[in-house]
């Protein structure tokens, strides 16, 4: 049986400075959006020899910052096969007409960047007052938030999830969990904390992968832990392409092989079930004519 793929987390970057220039958050850009660049028609390429059939392109806040012209520009070219998980400044006084707009142009998630490689934060400012009319929207809209963290964010984390119980909130690379201690991954306890909030979703990524492959943590003892936590209809694939070395396939394989000892439906879900629930514009047309009739 062939495993329907869908991708909710690749990154694409235009050769085109003029009409897409650079302005990362925080003033820095990302290594990987120098060194490994990669156009929207470079991925297609990728995906059709990796078998992925559709994806959610997340806007590189590290490369342009709030501008998500590129990524818009591209995912409405084919917007049966690709939407947009875009980035607003949430404490903005416009904000929430600002996701209207980008709406309007494939948006069909949002994405806030906390932590990472070029910017540290607690990502207390996600949870001032004045983005609350951002949260109440996303609800209202059913628009899943993604939230890319470290550890040190995931406080920040809880108290989104506390306040805002009908946003659907998606936490990238799972905020990076420490596996270095193997199982029954004790050091991980923050993110089985955060498993009681079934708002919570879970991207699992190359970076991911890279930790439950480095002993004494493995494939086979982690993942099936992680979906006894938080269930296989709560976790969603997502390559990092490019900014994780190797090709889409290369990524899509290591996916295969640390997967390997979960259930088919469990891969299924995380493959492309949940992916269909976080973002329903990309459920095929033919199943949403059979599930509506």
């Amino acid at each position: 049986m062939t495993q329907k793929i869908i991708d909710i987390h690749p990154h694409i970057i235009s050769p085109d400075t003029v009409r897409y220039p650079y302005n990362p958050l925080g003033g820095i850009r990302s290594d990987w959006s120098a060194e490994r660049p990669f156009t929207f028609e470079q991925y297609i390429d990728e995906m059709e020899v990796a078998g992925v059939a559709k994806a959610a392109m997340v806007h590189s806040s590290t490369t342009y910052g709030y501008d998500n012209a590129y990524v818009a520009d591209s995912v409405c070219r084919d917007p049966a096969r690709f939407v947009g998980v875009y980035s607003v400044d949430i404490a903005a006084p416009d904000a929430v007409a600002t996701i209207e707009h980008w709406r309007s142009r494939g948006m069909a998630g949002l994405r806030l960047f906390g932590a990472g490689s070029t910017l540290q934060t607690d990502g207390r400012w996600m949870i001032a007052p004045k983005t609350f009319p951002v949260w109440e929207h996303m609800a209202a809209i059913n628009m899943t938030v993604a939230i890319q963290t470290t550890s040190v964010g995931l406080p920040v984390v809880e108290e989104i999830l506390e306040r805002f119980p009908e946003v659907n909130t998606l936490l990238d690379h799972l905020g990076r969990p420490d596996l270095s201690d193997g199982a029954p991954y004790t050091k991980a306890a923050p993110l089985w904390k955060l498993a009681r909030f079934e708002n919570l979703y879970l991207k699992v990524t190359p970076r991911t992968f890279d930790l439950a492959e480095k002993a004494p943590a493995t494939p086979d003892s982690f993942f099936p832990k992680l979906v006894a936590e938080y269930g296989a209809d709560r976790l969603a694939w997502g390559s990092n392409f490019p900014a994780n070395n190797g090709s889409l396939k290369d990524l899509v394989d290591q996916g295969h092989r640390c997967f390997a000892a979960l259930r088919e439906t469990d891969r299924a879900a995380i493959w492309s079930g949940t992916a269909e629930k976080l973002y329903p514009q990309l459920v095929d047309a033919t199943r949403t004519e059979a599930l509506s009739a």
